[in-house]
């Protein structure tokens, strides 16, 4: 499994393992399968080309099912809703989407986050970041003032920073899956089945 361990609940180090809901949900269909489970931690920009050249069997890392991304690889099921939001200081004059036009950006790079503030907000505007820890250091900084990323992640961001606040508005709700290469429809049908 291909995963980026940077985007607690859902993939995140403890001590020098890999842990989190996809990994529980990745080890669960494993198990299940009779497979043994390796997951390997790499930038999330990657994934979808490790999944298609085959270096790993499948990609799992809060990733959203795109158009885009379907044109590339296969999506099982979906497991989980995600929920894209916007993360600002609690001082911060922007309090709706609106307020975001004209404003620094910050974003993980290659996230749904990231595609679509470009698009609605204009790429000048939006800074990416490797992780979304980084885009929410620059916050604080003050270099970016907001930050879209996933719910989750954003929670537990905003929990460990102090001063910063989650929008109540939703930027976008979205289906989270498992990336499969085209050519690999049994291992597709099987995690299904799982």
């Amino acid at each position: 499994m291909a995963t980026n361990a940077t985007f607690p609940p859902y993939e995140f180090y403890e001590g020098d393992s890999i842990v989190g809901i996809d990994a529980e949900i990745a080890a669960a269909i494993a198990n299940y399968l009779g497979y043994e489970l390796q997951i390997v931690d790499m930038e999330f920009d990657s994934i979808i080309a490790s999944v298609q050249q085959g270096e790993v069997n499948f990609g799992m890392a809060g990733m959203t099912v795109t158009d885009e991304r379907k044109e590339e690889v296969d999506f099982t099921y979906s497991y989980a809703t995600g929920v894209q939001v916007v993360i600002v200081p609690e001082d911060s004059a922007i309090a709706t989407l609106d307020d975001l036009a004209g404003k620094k950006i910050g974003t993980q790079l290659g996230t749904t986050g990231d595609i679509y503030s470009k698009d609605d907000y204009g790429e000048e505007n939006v800074t990416k970041y490797g992780k979304g820890a980084d885009a929410v250091i620059a916050l604080k900084g003050g270099d970016v003032d907001a930050v879209i990323i996933d719910n989750e992640p954003a929670k537990a961001f905003v929990a460990e920073n102090e001063g910063l606040k989650i929008l109540e508005t939703e930027y976008a709700v979205e289906d989270y899956a498992i990336a499969v290469s085209k050519e690999n429809t049994e291992l597709l049908g099987k995690i299904n089945a799982a």
